[in-house]
């Protein structure tokens, strides 16, 4: 399959973003990467992440449901921590400094993931071919959730909006246990995306931070807490960090008002430049909840993430009025659900609506 491909034409839309967004930094005398509300933030977290780790495994709660609710919050904090710390080093927006955004990203592989291919199938794949079938690996869950009339439609798929958020619970331990080690041994990042050749310290610290993962998380809790304690907890944790990770993100793409592009019907060309295709396949919600915006890392500023993945989330609140404007001034249109809630029901109805199609 051949990859899908933008209007050539002079990007007019995108550089009228670009000069309202340089116009920003340049007015308040800003730097694009982070500064101290993401440092504090995650010395928050990760404070947060080592302290219930040290209750739950050197002093258990006597109690089972103390110890089940602390593994649950400590899902949340797992989430955000890919969410804050992660994202940003990954993109490589977290600080000026190249060494510390490598150190940051690597906070995926010390919670059981590998930054190294989510770079390819997040940076690159998601971010250029965004809601693209076969492009974007974000949007195949297939063939359990049907997320586009594109698609293939299977019985079950009528009661997806019924079980797709039990489904997201198991999305974390599949990409620690399946999805990576699916990609590293097929060589591939999506359907028609090969995997770039890793080089020798790639594959050591593949397998080592999979090993240190299941004894830090798995093995060390089940010699002091218990093994069914064990498996117990970390059920609840992985359960509680996949819900929260797939709701995020399917929240900013997978709704009923944005567009999905199938190459074998539409085409392999879109006639609109990227930054056009970015805004309309990508969805904003909750931008004025404070609680929201602190735990996702500003990825409920999935528009201005998408357009501006450079720039660290601290400064998508800002930016968010300034690039609305530029989209009314070229008549394109903003999607924004005003709370979590109103989202969420647009996802399910989404869900609800392909699955009956």
């Amino acid at each position: 399959m051949q990859p899908t491909t933008f209007a050539r034409t002079a990007p007019v839309f995108f550089q009228r973003l670009r000069e309202e967004t340089e116009a920003y930094f340049k007015e308040n005398n800003l730097h694009k990467t982070g500064d101290w509300r993401l440092y504090l933030k995650t010395g928050i977290l990760l404070t947060t992440l080592a302290g219930l780790y040290v209750v739950l495994v050197f002093f258990t709660p006597a109690s089972v449901w103390i110890s089940l609710g602390l593994c649950a919050i400590m899902g949340v904090v797992v989430a955000s921590i890919g969410f804050n710390v992660m994202h940003d080093g990954a993109h490589g927006s977290y600080s000026r400094r190249k060494w510390v955004n490598e150190m940051m990203g690597h906070s995926l592989n010390f919670l059981g993931g590998n930054v190294y291919l989510w770079k390819l199938k997040h940076n690159e794949n998601h971010h250029t071919f965004t809601n693209i079938e076969g492009m974007d690996d974000d949007i195949d869950i297939k063939p359990f959730v049907r997320v586009h009339a594109g698609q293939r439609k299977y019985w079950f798929h009528r009661f997806q909006h019924i079980y797709g958020l039990l489904l997201y619970g198991t999305t974390y331990l599949f990409w620690i246990f399946w999805q990576d080690l699916k990609k590293y041994f097929t060589r591939k990042i999506a359907d028609n995306t090969p995997l770039r050749p890793m080089n020798l310290k790639q594959h050591v610290i593949f397998w080592s931070s999979k090993v240190f993962y299941i004894s830090l998380f798995i093995v060390l809790p089940m010699f002091f807490a218990g093994v069914l304690p064990t498996l117990a907890g970390y059920g609840v944790m992985v359960f509680v960090t996949g819900l929260v990770i797939a709701v995020v993100f399917q929240l900013a793409h997978v709704v009923e008002d944005a567009d999905f592009v199938h190459p074998a019907t539409d085409g392999h060309h879109i006639e609109a430049e990227w930054a056009v295709h970015q805004v309309a396949t990508t969805v904003n919600f909750a931008t004025h909840n404070r609680m929201w915006n602190w735990l996702f890392g500003g990825l409920n500023f999935q528009v201005e993430h998408h357009l501006f993945p450079r720039i660290s989330h601290v400064h998508y609140p800002a930016l968010n009025k300034r690039l609305k404007e530029v989209c009314t001034e070229f008549g394109i249109a903003y999607r924004e659900f005003p709370t979590l809630r109103s989202a969420l029901w647009s996802h399910l109805m989404h869900l609800r609506q392909v699955g009956a199609a």
